[in-house]
């Protein structure tokens, strides 16, 4: 019965961080194409200075983290220290700052197909940087999990490809916007597997200690990219916000979803592992396009059901897998 209970307590905890996710990025996500593609202002300007958007989530989470640790936790003895972090705050910081860049280049249809493409991907760089780099071992079922999420989200994608308008672009350029995204992929590989070694050495690391190392890091690097220099873009940033006061409202609205959202990613990431983080992130990305199309109007093929039904049997395969793995460890204990 004890066992139960505690399979039964991590399947509410993971159904938490997947409600959590879900809903902040995906408001998160309106809120960047708005950003990207809106003019704002009686003189018609964009905000031109999408990396500013990394720094200032950065800045947001750092002070967030470092608040909920004060007031619900305190920093352990066996706790990660904040020096591990450092690499990958680098790749964490290039990663996204690329993925939002890609924006300026291809369309926001294109753009959410790339990135569905790029997060269902993203698992096996994670598995592969995870195995030889750190040589973490995955068993055959987490495999078949991994591929039937990945090419069902990837088939998905590929049909919902469309031919829409471009003319809301800063600079249309296929090639380096998907080159961006393609980027961002191979850092995010790096940074989850990063990750999941340092929870594996410092297992007693918490979520908002995660949270607070990489943030630190990250808030490090951008300053040093956005103002290390006197006509740094992060001089042009704060100067846009000033004149164009919507802009910085939907700046702090986007930092805020990106605080609640990587509160339950980095949770998810010290009970859970980054693969069944970048499963979740990937099903949000899926879940959306999903949603956008039948609230569009546009009744998704038999086809694309299919895509939903190989994407949904994936995760209820891994989330099974989890539960059985967690009855089978207290029977490990008493022998």
């Amino acid at each position: 019965m004890e066992a139960h209970g505690a399979g039964l307590r991590r399947v509410l905890v993971l159904a938490f961080c997947v409600a959590g996710i879900w809903s902040a990025y995906i408001y998160q996500g309106f809120l960047q194409e708005t950003l990207s593609t809106k003019r704002f202002g009686s003189d018609g300007k964009r905000f031109e200075h999408l990396a500013f958007l990394n720094l200032a989530q950065n800045v947001v989470c750092l002070v967030w983290s470092y608040i909920m640790i004060k007031l619900w936790s305190s920093r352990s003895n066996g706790g990660a220290p904040l020096w591990t972090y450092w690499s990958a705050g680098i790749t964490n910081t290039i990663g996204p700052a690329m993925g939002i860049e890609a924006l300026k280049y291809i369309s926001y249809p294109a753009q959410a197909c790339e990135h569905v493409l790029a997060k269902s991907s993203k698992m096996i760089p994670v598995m592969l940087m995870g195995t030889l780099v750190y040589g973490i071992r995955y068993t055959f079922p987490e495999y078949i999990c991994t591929f039937l999420v990945a090419g069902g989200v990837s088939a998905f994608a590929l049909m919902k490809t469309s031919s829409k308008t471009i003319s809301k672009l800063a600079h249309p350029n296929a090639p380096l916007g998907y080159g961006l995204c393609f980027l961002n992929l191979a850092f995010d590989g790096f940074t989850n597997a990063t990750q999941d070694s340092i929870t594996a050495r410092y297992p007693k690391t918490s979520a908002w200690e995660i949270m607070l190392g990489m943030n630190l890091w990250g808030t490090i690097y951008n300053m040093i990219y956005m103002f290390g220099w006197p006509h740094g873009s992060g001089f042009e940033a704060v100067q846009f916000c000033k004149q164009h006061p919507e802009a910085a409202w939907d700046i702090l609205l986007y930092c805020l979803c990106g605080a609640v959202g990587q509160n339950f990613i980095f949770l998810t990431i010290s009970r859970f592992g980054s693969l069944a983080n970048t499963t979740i992130t990937t099903t949000r990305k899926f879940v959306s396009i999903v949603v956008s199309s039948l609230l569009s109007g546009n009744p998704l093929s038999p086809k694309q059901w299919g895509c939903v039904l190989m994407v949904f049997s994936g995760l209820s395969y891994q989330i099974y897998l989890k539960w059985r793995k967690l009855q089978r460890l207290p029977k490990k204990k008493k022998t």
